[in-house]
């Protein structure tokens, strides 16, 4: 893929999160109300909602032979670590429509700018804890809901906490999930353009979700500095798909993927926005004139 010269990609990294909304059943709820704990956990869920939702962002430019790249990466810490976790991914997608209206505020503007500031966000990369079982409730219903809006691409966060035929299993079972629950990731089927991208994404959607080992610290592997995790039995290399695909999930957002990342977001995510936006708005101003012309009349 061929990147734009001052290229703009922008990045949400969400999940790993507990899922702590669970029923307890109206056996447990009635034992825990005798001894007063429901009290507590409304009293922690009511600090939980004051403290509010965080978003974290960090803004890197990358320039390499003369292409520069400015990479915002958004991280969401506490998101689904609340006791009720109904509608917690609410706070994100309102982040998300909140960067097409900017940017659709600065399209109609009447002297907007040669070049608009671009903050939409092109792709939402969703860990998934390593349970090695399924997806979880929350999972389904956060990407369910994101897919609509941003390009998700599903993660195995701390791979290397399951066996090769765990890891194996795993993103069997959430491919299952995904489909069962009509949830459309990265790459979607319906936007491949021709039978060379077809293919291409076909073995992507096949190693879908990627399952992925992360680390800032380097070690000497075989005369050569690496980064990665240093166990017992030896070393986690991150860039080493022998170990994890972390590679491959680098290669998908930038070097092969990030302009269709970008297009997709522009012409299909922002698109939706924008048509609805304006057919509210244009709902609203002829039902407002129809109240005055209605006013008018009686006045008259």
């Amino acid at each position: 893929m061929k990147r734009e010269k001052g290229s703009e990609i922008s990045t949400g990294f969400h999940g790993n999160m507990a899922d702590k909304g669970v029923d307890k059943g109206a056996d447990k709820g009635a034992e825990l109300s005798y001894v007063g704990i429901d009290a507590i956990l409304e009293q922690m869920r009511r600090k939980a909602m004051k403290q509010g939702f965080e978003l974290n962002i960090m803004v890197v430019d990358i320039e390499e032979k003369g292409v520069r790249m400015k990479l915002t990466v958004i991280d969401t810490p506490g998101f689904g670590d609340q006791i009720n976790n109904e509608n917690c991914w609410m706070p994100i997608m309102k982040f998300i429509n909140e960067q097409y209206e900017a940017f659709l505020q600065e399209e109609i503007n009447i002297s907007r700018k040669k070049k608009i500031p671009d903050t939409r966000v092109h792709c939402c990369i969703y860990f998934i804890p390593p349970t090695g079982h399924c997806l979880r409730p929350i999972d389904i219903e956060f990407m369910r809901h994101l897919s609509k809006v941003v390009n998700i691409v599903p993660v195995i966060a701390k791979a290397d906490t399951l066996t090769l035929e765990e890891r194996d299993f795993f993103k069997k079972k959430i491919r299952e999930d995904l489909r069962a629950n009509e949830i459309e990731v990265y790459p979607q089927t319906e936007f491949d353009e021709d039978a060379d991208d077809r293919m291409i994404n076909e073995k992507i959607r096949d190693m879908i979700p990627f399952a992925v080992v992360g680390s800032d610290q380097e070690y000497q592997v075989n005369g050569k500095r690496l980064l990665g995790r240093k166990t017992r039995w030896g070393t986690v290399e991150v860039e080493n798909v022998g170990h994890c695909e972390f590679a491959y999930l680098r290669d998908l957002l930038i070097r092969t993927h990030m302009q269709n990342l970008k297009d997709i977001t522009s012409s299909i995510h922002y698109e939706v926005y924008r048509v609805r936006h304006l057919n509210e708005s244009n709902t609203h101003t002829t039902h407002s004139n129809g109240e005055a012309n209605g006013a008018l009349t009686h006045e008259m």
